[in-house]
C-alpha cells in the first residue's frame, strides 16, 4: 500500500469516527434540556391569601413604643379612653388597599398572605414611621412670621410652607421645631383583618372615607350616554392596507391629508353617583383635590366616571317672598313686590317717604 493510499484510508477512518461522535448524545445533557423545557411549561403557582391590590377592612390601634402615646386608632372605646372621641371624625374600621401606602410598609408586609380574621402586632422603626429626629430642622425665625394668636410654646404653625410647633418665643424671635411631633419614635401597631371588601360601592365609600374622613351616600349605575366616536370607513381600511406597503414618507403624507370622521353613538358607561352634602362640599381636602380623588376612585374601583349630585328635598311649600313670580310681576302670577311687602306687613309708602327724606338730607 502506497503512502497516498494509507493517508486516504486514515482520513476515511477519521471521518467515520467524527460522524459517530456527532450521532452520539450525552444522556445527561438531554435530561437537562428536558427538565428545563418542563420547568418552562409549568405554570407559576398563584400566591395565596391577601395580596397587593386587595381591598381590606382593618381595625387597628397604633401607639409609641417608648411611652404608649396614642398615634391613631379605629376603636371608639380606645378613643374615649384617650379623650379624643370628641374629634371631628368617626372612629370605626377603615378600608384600605394593600400596596398603596395607606398603612406602614412593615404592617403591609405582615398582612400579605394572611386571611380575614388574622391579626398581629408589628413594631415599626422610627425611620419607617415618622422619620428620625433631625436637630437641623429646629430653626430660629422672626416672631413676625407667626400669627399673634399662635405666639406661645406648643402652638402649631405654618411658616414658609412648612408645618412645625413653637418651642420657645422670646422678644421678636421664636424657636420652631419643624420635625414631625412623632419623629424619632418607634410605633407599635396592633391590627385585625375584619373583611376583604369586594363590593365596589363599599370600596368607593372606603376610599372617600380614607381621604376625607367623610363617607358620602353613593351608588353605581350603568348609563347609556351619547358621545362622539371616531369611525373608520371601508375606504380608510383599504387605504391603510396600501399605506402599509408604501414607505414611511408616503404613509405620513396620507395621514396628514386624511380627515378623521366622527359619529354620535350610544355607549354604556358605569357611573359612580355621589351625593353632595355640606360635609363633603366644605371639606378642604375635597375642595383642593377633587380631581385627583375622583380619578383615583375611577382607577381603583373600575368605573368610567364619577358624578357628584346636589340633592334638594322639598320644603313643604315654603318659599321666599318676592322670588320666582315676584319682583314686579316677573314670571307671572301674584302682585310682585307690593304683594310681598303687604304679606310681610310692611307699608310701601312709609319706605318711600323715608328714602326721600334721606335724599333731601
Amino acid at each position: 500500500m502506497t503512502e497516498e493510499e494509507e493517508a486516504a484510508q486514515d482520513a476515511s477512518a477519521d471521518d467515520v469516527a467524527e460522524e459517530s461522535a456527532a450521532d452520539e448524545t450525552d444522556p445527561d445533557e438531554g435530561a437537562d434540556e428536558e427538565t428545563a423545557a418542563e420547568t418552562e411549561s409549568e405554570p407559576e403557582e398563584e400566591a395565596s391569601g391577601l395580596q397587593t391590590g386587595d381591598f381590606v377592612e382593618i381595625d387597628y390601634t397604633a401607639r409609641t413604643v417608648e411611652d404608649g402615646q396614642l398615634v391613631d386608632t379605629t376603636d371608639e372605646d380606645v378613643a374615649e379612653e384617650e379623650g379624643v372621641a370628641d374629634q371631628d371624625r368617626e372612629f370605626k374600621p377603615r378600608t384600605i388597599i394593600l400596596g398603596e401606602g395607606h398603612i406602614f410598609e412593615a404592617v403591609e408586609a405582615d398582612i400579605y398572605g394572611g386571611d380575614v380574621g388574622d391579626g398581629g402586632t408589628v413594631t415599626v422603626p422610627a425611620e419607617e414611621a415618622f422619620g428620625e429626629y433631625d436637630p437641623d430642622a429646629v430653626e430660629t425665625v422672626s416672631a413676625e412670621k407667626i400669627d399673634e394668636d399662635d405666639r406661645y410654646p406648643g402652638a402649631h404653625v405654618h411658616i414658609d410652607g412648612q408645618h412645625g410647633y413653637v418651642e420657645t418665643i422670646i422678644g421678636g424671635r421664636a424657636r420652631v421645631d419643624f420635625n414631625h411631633p412623632l419623629a424619632g419614635e418607634d410605633v407599635e401597631y396592633e391590627y385585625e383583618l375584619l373583611d376583604e371588601v369586594e363590593d365596589r360601592e363599599r370600596q368607593a365609600a372606603g376610599l372617600f372615607e380614607m381621604y376625607l374622613d367623610v363617607e358620602p351616600e353613593l351608588r353605581i349605575e350603568t348609563d347609556e350616554v351619547e358621545e362622539e366616536v371616531l369611525v373608520e370607513s371601508d375606504e380608510d381600511a383599504e387605504d391603510d392596507d396600501e399605506d402599509a406597503e408604501d414607505d414611511d414618507e408616503d404613509a405620513e403624507d396620507d395621514d396628514e391629508d386624511a380627515e378623521p370622521e366622527y359619529e354620535t353613538q350610544t355607549v354604556e358607561k358605569e357611573t359612580l353617583y355621589v351625593e353632595s352634602t355640606p360635609q363633603l362640599t366644605m371639606n378642604q381636602q375635597w375642595m383642593f383635590s377633587k380631581q385627583q380623588i375622583g380619578q383615583d376612585v375611577i382607577d381603583k374601583v373600575g368605573v368610567d366616571r364619577v358624578i357628584v349630585q346636589d340633592v334638594i328635598d322639598g320644603a313643604g311649600g315654603m318659599g321666599l317672598p318676592g322670588m320666582m313670580g315676584g319682583m314686579g310681576g316677573m314670571g307671572g302670577g301674584g302682585g310682585g313686590l307690593e304683594d310681598a311687602l303687604e304679606d310681610a306687613d310692611v307699608d310701601a309708602d312709609e319706605i318711600v317717604e323715608e328714602l326721600e327724606a334721606d335724599v333731601e338730607e
